[in-house]
């Protein structure tokens, strides 16, 4: 599975993005809205993708983002189901030097024409009221707020989106 847009390539994470997925979770700026914390270590991380079994499960699951230009990992996107909701949630994440280029924004349509594809009905976001940015992305891809939610002690909302002409 590959996705690619205009300046980017996605592809499934995997063990060799191990470096570059546990410097991004090692950002405090980058991680403060998810609740996660970060990775012990690279091997940690790595261990981490050794077992994402999103794909091989659900045909789906977060892509790490490549730009064409330079090849530079610029963080990930994806679609990724959740065990005890069935729900499918969008999520992004960047390093900081990408924030504000629209790579989410991006890397996010490509991955709800994917699920789509794949014959979803819904998608969903989710996102702590104080992370601006990530809503403005929801917004921007189309979602709309449908719930509000305490996202690891933080308030939050979930917004969604309707696969075209489902209402």
């Amino acid at each position: 599975m590959m996705l690619e847009t205009p300046r980017m390539h996605l592809r499934p994470l995997a063990p060799m993005d191990a470096e570059p997925f546990y410097l991004l979770n090692t950002d405090p700026l980058v991680i403060r809205y998810t609740g996660d914390e970060p990775f012990s270590d690279e091997e940690a991380a790595r261990h981490f993708l050794e077992h994402y079994d999103q794909y091989a499960r659900y045909r789906l699951g977060r892509m790490a983002m490549i730009r064409k230009a330079d090849e530079a990992w610029l963080g990930w996107c994806g679609l990724r189901r959740d065990e005890e909701t069935g729900d499918v949630d969008l999520g992004f994440r960047l390093f900081r030097q990408f924030w504000g280029q629209g790579y989410a924004t991006e890397a996010a349509l490509a991955s709800i024409d994917y699920g789509w594809s794949l014959g979803l009905d819904r998608i969903i976001g989710r996102a702590v009221l104080d992370n601006v940015a990530s809503i403005r992305i929801l917004e921007k891809v189309g979602m709309i707020k449908v719930d509000e939610l305490d996202f690891h002690g933080m308030p939050g909302a979930i917004y969604a989106l309707a696969r075209p002409g489902e209402g």
